[in-house]
């Protein structure tokens, strides 16, 4: 009997190790959206897209600190039911990239992003939005 609770106790104690790395590595690296939007991440670097009807803006940061735009190029192809539309996204200061119009969104529309930041390996995403 007590060999069978020292053979649990080993166990937990074994299980809650094996954890603690991932907390570790995971601490202070949050991928959840800070502007409202939807997150994508691809090498390493962190995409938040926030569309809204009039606007599409993208946020980029790589480990939690914001990744400069300038001299960076982007495209959006946005689908919402079968219209498609294609639209280039232009540096606007800081982590910023961002379009004005008029553009469909919400539960349903996808939204697939070609983006090329200085320095960083081009990227390709999707983001379904909600």
């Amino acid at each position: 009997m007590q060999s069978s609770i020292l053979s649990l106790f080993a166990a937990v104690v074994l299980a809650a190790t094996l954890n603690v790395p991932t907390a570790i590595a995971g601490a202070g690296h949050n991928h959840g959206p800070k502007y409202g939007g939807v997150v994508r991440e691809v090498h390493h670097v962190a995409y938040e897209l926030v569309a809204r009807p009039d606007s599409l803006t993208l946020y980029v940061s790589d480990h939690g600190k914001p990744v400069a735009t300038q001299g960076a190029t982007a495209e959006a192809v946005i689908y919402a039911g079968n219209d498609k539309t294609t639209v280039k996204l232009e540096p606007a200061g800081d982590n910023r990239m961002a379009a004005k119009g008029s553009f469909k969104v919400g539960v349903g529309v996808r939204v697939m992003l070609k983006a090329s930041l200085p320095g960083k390996t081009p990227a390709k995403a999707s983001f379904n939005l909600k």
